[in-house]
């Protein structure tokens, strides 16, 4: 029986050797676009917390009626 396998596994090996290769290289791919997936979906909200940080400055500077009534205006459109 040993033998048969060792015979099967001598005419086989570039085949599971050319499939592993197959697997790692889809795996590469997958890890690659997730890590850029990853990167972009950062910067998104980089850009997010940038805008909504010069939105807080922006209402901290006026008086708070100033703010309701705008905010009053605002939520009318």
């Amino acid at each position: 029986m040993g033998t048969l396998t060792l015979a099967l596994l001598g005419q086989a090996w570039p085949y599971l050797l050319a499939m592993g290769a197959a697997l790692a290289g889809v795996w590469t791919a997958y890890a690659k676009g997730k890590a850029s997936q990853k990167a972009r979906q950062d910067a998104a909200d980089a850009a997010a917390r940038t805008e909504a940080q010069k939105i807080d400055d922006a209402v901290a500077g006026r008086a708070p009626v100033d703010n309701r009534g705008r905010l009053a205006r605002w939520s009318k459109s």
